[in-house]
């Protein structure tokens, strides 16, 4: 019986490349965001902020992408998992660094989750075109 296990996650050259391509989607766009993506344990592995970012952006984009690689599904995963179950609704919600709405996507090779990124300054869906655009660079 093996005392360890092997992970894997995501090269600094991947986080990279997810960061460059979500940020010209930002610019395409026109709408500063925070891009954040963090490793297979939710460390944070890279990260940008683009000029005129709002400051509250900061920790939601870590968030989000937290959120995502925790569970390895979206964060708006979460409010279809939770919105019918109010003991679930009322209590998960208090969960440090739990995003329940659009913007963090688990980043996935082969099957595993390798890390996870997290979009915020704009609408959700706004932040969700962004970290798609990121994803799209994989």
């Amino acid at each position: 019986m093996a005392n360890s296990v092997t992970k894997r996650s995501i090269t600094q050259e991947t986080a990279d490349r997810l960061i460059e391509a979500a940020s010209a989607k930002a610019a395409e766009m026109g709408v500063p965001m925070v891009i954040s993506v963090v490793d297979e344990s939710g460390i944070l592995k890279a990260f940008r902020r683009m000029d005129g970012a709002a400051l509250l952006s900061v920790d939601l984009a870590t968030n989000k992408a937290y959120t995502a690689v925790s569970f390895g599904m979206p964060s708006h995963g979460w409010h279809e998992f939770i919105k019918n179950d109010p003991p679930l609704l009322h209590g998960i919600v208090h969960t440090p660094r739990l995003v329940v709405f659009g913007g963090g996507y688990p980043i996935t090779e082969d099957d595993h989750v390798i890390g996870g990124i997290g979009v915020s300054g704009g609408h959700y869906e706004q932040d969700m075109q962004v970290a798609e655009a990121g994803l799209a660079a994989l």
